[in-house]
């Protein structure tokens, strides 16, 4: 979404009917298809590896129906401040969380790997609220007012958030994981594209892509086991829609905890642990390929040759 754009809508958004704001942004995502730009060309690629067998026809549906998933994540996210606890509680669902609140109630943390699904702010809100302290990363953006407005919505909602720029993947790694060890935390981050010179090669969808390393990396040490949580949107009706004011909600599946293989060390079993999670994660993508908002590149056959090189050097 234009950075201009999205600094005015955190402005003005807020003070707008929900439900306006839903249809201008459908609206918008239904131009941005139609004028087949740079990121809705980058979207059909990537789902054009979920889904290979797709015709030409069939894959510009999805990518239709992927940039009115992508655009209503952010209707939601302009219009969040002004949710009531109520409504937050009614547009989240939970699946397969319940080892996970054992951990917690234990003083525990847990680690979650998550991708751009869904809307996944919505159920970081949530998770303050119904779950655990919720600490995650937030990668800097430009210009830094958007930035700021990301940050201050989400430190509002009660989130800890650290934020993540070009040099500082070690200190925030290393203040990640006092969070972690400090114990009672559930830390929720990204990671279904690498930010840094530093990601994990894996497979998916059969091809090779670049992830974060940090959830496997943080939970190696053992101070809090790893999952992958997976967020997509639900249609609700009747007395939940009632209640969360909204036809559209989030269905938040937690994975088992992931086992790293013992026998491993190291690179070798952040390795292992993050091709689970990636694993766990691309099943859900599989099933809702609408929701998963990747207009960037992720695959290595499509990144920049340059910089694959920088990175392949660093790892």
């Amino acid at each position: 979404m234009d950075a201009a754009l999205l600094s005015f809508a955190f402005r003005w958004a807020p003070r707008l009917p929900e439900a306006l704001v839903r249809a201008v942004l459908a609206l918008a995502a239904d131009v941005a298809w139609l004028g087949h730009g740079t990121g809705v060309r980058r979207l059909e690629a990537n789902l054009a590896r979920v889904r290979p067998g797709l015709s030409r026809r069939g894959l510009r549906r999805l990518s239709h129906a992927g940039m009115r998933s992508y655009l209503r994540y952010y209707a939601q996210v302009l219009t969040q401040a002004g949710l009531s606890a109520e409504q937050v509680d009614a547009r989240v669902r939970l699946v397969n969380d319940g080892w996970a609140r054992e951990r917690f109630a234990a003083g525990g943390s847990v680690v979650a790997a998550l991708g751009h699904l869904g809307n996944w702010d919505l159920a970081g809100v949530w998770a303050c609220r119904n779950l655990a302290p919720t600490t995650t990363v937030a990668e800097r953006l430009e210009p830094p007012q958007v930035f700021q407005d990301f940050l201050d919505l989400r430190q509002g909602a009660g989130m800890t958030i650290f934020p993540l720029g070009k040099g500082e993947g070690s200190e925030v790694f290393k203040q990640l994981a006092r969070e972690v060890r400090a114990g009672g935390r559930f830390v929720p981050l990204l990671a279904d594209r690498d930010l840094s010179h530093s990601g994990v090669e894996v497979d998916l969808f059969g091809h090779r892509a670049r992830v974060a390393p940090g959830p496997a990396a943080l939970t190696v040490s053992g101070h809090a086991p790893l999952c992958a949580v997976a967020i997509t949107y639900e249609r609700l009706r009747g007395e939940r829609r009632r209640r969360a004011g909204s036809p559209w909600g989030v269905v938040a599946t937690f994975s088992d905890p992931i086992v790293a293989d013992d026998a491993l060390t190291g690179r070798a079993r952040v390795q292992a642990a993050t091709q689970a999670w990636v694993d766990s994660l691309a099943q859900t993508i599989a099933a809702s390929p609408q929701d998963w908002h990747m207009l960037q590149r992720v695959f290595v056959a499509d990144l920049d040759p340059g910089r694959d090189a920088q990175v392949r050097g660093a790892a």
